[in-house]
C-alpha cells in the first residue's frame, strides 16, 4: 500500500465509521420492571451501597475495568503539538486497542490546557469515574511532573505510556537481542539517543535491571553533569549516566558501544557511527514514521540485531505489548500504583513470550498482534502487585 493509499484509506475508514469506538449496554431494558433495577427507583440503593462503603464502587459500577486515556495532544506521535482535537483518533485508537486486548473498556479524554497544575487538577476531579489513568502524547518536560503528582495524590495507577510502555518493550527486546549476540548485560554499553520522555524512562528503567553503563544523548550532546541546557530530569540522569565522562555527541558516545537505542528523530544515526560500534552491535531504531536508520542501512553497516517503530520491518518495538497487560494486571490486583518492579515483570514476561527455539536475530520481540502477550503481562504483574500489597500490609 502507498503512503497515499494509506492516508486516503485511513481518513476514509474514520470517516465511514465516524470515529472507533463506542458506548454500549452490558444489558437490555425491556420493561418497566427492568427500568426500575438499572435506573429509579432501585438504583438509589446502589448509591447508598457505595455511599456505605465506597470500596463496593468497583464491584457494582464499571469504574474497575475503566481507564481514562489523557491528552493534552502536544507530543502527538512525531505529529508534535497539534492539539487536543487533532489528538482524538489516537486516543481513540488506544481506546480500541485496551479493549481487544485486555478487554478493558478505555474513553479518550483531550484537554484545552497546557497548564500543568490545571491538567493535574482535572484528572484528580476525574478519578472516581476511573480505576486506572493512562497518560498520553504529553511533552516533555511537563509529562514528568503531571505524572510524578498524580502517583503521589491519587490511590489508582497512573502510567504515561510513551516513557514507561515504551522502556519496557525495550528492555524485553534488549533481554533477548542479548541472547542472540551472546553477551552479558554486566559488560554492555549502551547509547540512548533522545533525552526527552522516552529516553529518559528507558534509560532508567534498564539501569533498576541491572545494566551499568548507559550514555544518555540530547539534541545538545551528552548529557553530563555541568551542562547548562540539562532540564531537572536530565540533570538527575547525568548523576546516574555516562560514568565514563564522554563529552561531545553522537559521534562520540557510539564508539566503543554495544547498543544503540533511538527515540530521537529521522537519519540520527549513520552507518559509519554502527561501524565505530563493537562486532554484534544491536541497533534499536525507534523514531516513527522515519527511524533513525533503516534496518537495511544497519545491517550492511554491521549491526547484528535491529528493531524499530515499523510495522513492515521484524523486531517492531511496539507498546501495545505492554500497556494493556500492564493495566489488566494493575486493575485486577487493584494496585494503587504501578512500580518498577511491576514494569520489570513486564519486560520479562514479554521477552518470555518468544521462546528458545523461536528466537532470532530477526525475532528477538513478540509480534504486536500477538494476543498471548496481554495476559502473560497482566499475569506477571499481577502476581508482583499482590506480593507488594502483602509486604505492605505486614509492613503498617
Amino acid at each position: 500500500m502507498s503512503k497515499k493509499n494509506l492516508k486516503d484509506e485511513a481518513i476514509e475508514l474514520h470517516r465511514s465509521y465516524s470515529g472507533k469506538i463506542e458506548v454500549v449496554s452490558k444489558m437490555e431494558i425491556t420493561s418497566e420492571e427492568d427500568l426500575s433495577l438499572v435506573y429509579t427507583p432501585g438504583v438509589a440503593d446502589v448509591c447508598k451501597a457505595i455511599a456505605d462503603n465506597p470500596v463496593e464502587v468497583d464491584k457494582l459500577t464499571s469504574r474497575g475495568n475503566m481507564v481514562a486515556v489523557v491528552t493534552d495532544g502536544t507530543a502527538v506521535l512525531g505529529l508534535g503539538d497539534i492539539g487536543p482535537k487533532a489528538a482524538l483518533p489516537v486516543m481513540e485508537g488506544k481506546s480500541l486497542l485496551f479493549k481487544k486486548f485486555a478487554g478493558i473498556d478505555a474513553f479518550p479524554i483531550c484537554l484545552d490546557t497546557k497548564d500543568v497544575e490545571e491538567i493535574i487538577n482535572i484528572i484528580k476531579a476525574l478519578a472516581p469515574t476511573f480505576g486506572g489513568i493512562n497518560l498520553e502524547d504529553i511533552a516533555a518536560p511537563r509529562c514528568f511532573e503531571i505524572e510524578k503528582r498524580l502517583k503521589q495524590e491519587l490511590d489508582i495507577p497512573v502510567f504515561h505510556d510513551d516513557q514507561h510502555g515504551t522502556a519496557i518493550v525495550v528492555l524485553a527486546g534488549l533481554l533477548n537481542a542479548l541472547k542472540v549476540v551472546k553477551k552479558s548485560y554486566k559488560k554492555i554499553k549502551i547509547v540512548v539517543n533522545g533525552a526527552g520522555a522516552a529516553g529518559i524512562a528507558i534509560s532508567e528503567l534498564l539501569l533498576y535491571a541491572g545494566f551499568k553503563d548507559i550514555t544518555l544523548v540530547s539534541l545538545e550532546g551528552i548529557v553530563t553533569k555541568g551542562e547548562k541546557w540539562l532540564n531537572p530530569m536530565q540533570e538527575k540522569m547525568a548523576e546516574k549516566t555516562n560514568l565514563r565522562g564522554v563529552k561531545g555527541s553522537l559521534e562520540e558516545a557510539v564508539a566503543g558501544a554495544d547498543v544503540f537505542i533511538g527515540v530521537s528523530g529521522p537519519g540520527a544515526l549513520k552507518p559509519h557511527h554502527i561501524k565505530k560500534m563493537n562486532e554484534k552491535a544491536i541497533v534499536f531504531a525507534m523514531a516513527n514514521p522515519i527511524p533513525e536508520i533503516y534496518p537495511e542501512e544497519a545491517l550492511e553497516a554491521g549491526a547484528a540485531v535491529v528493531g524499530t517503530g515499523r510495522s513492515d520491518y521484524p523486531n517492531q518495538v511496539n507498546n501495545l505489548l505492554a500497556f494493556p497487560g500492564i493495566f489488566k494486571g494493575a486493575l485486577e490486583a487493584k494496585a494503587r500504583d504501578i512500580t518498577m518492579e511491576m514494569k520489570l515483570a513486564a519486560s520479562y514476561a514479554i521477552a518470555d513470550a518468544v521462546s528458545e527455539q523461536e528466537l532470532k536475530a530477526d525475532y528477538v520481540i513478540p509480534k504486536a498482534l500477538d494476543q498471548r502477550v496481554a495476559e502473560i503481562v497482566a499475569n506477571s504483574v499481577r502476581k508482583i502487585a499482590i506480593k507488594e500489597k502483602k509486604t505492605r500490609s505486614s509492613v503498617s
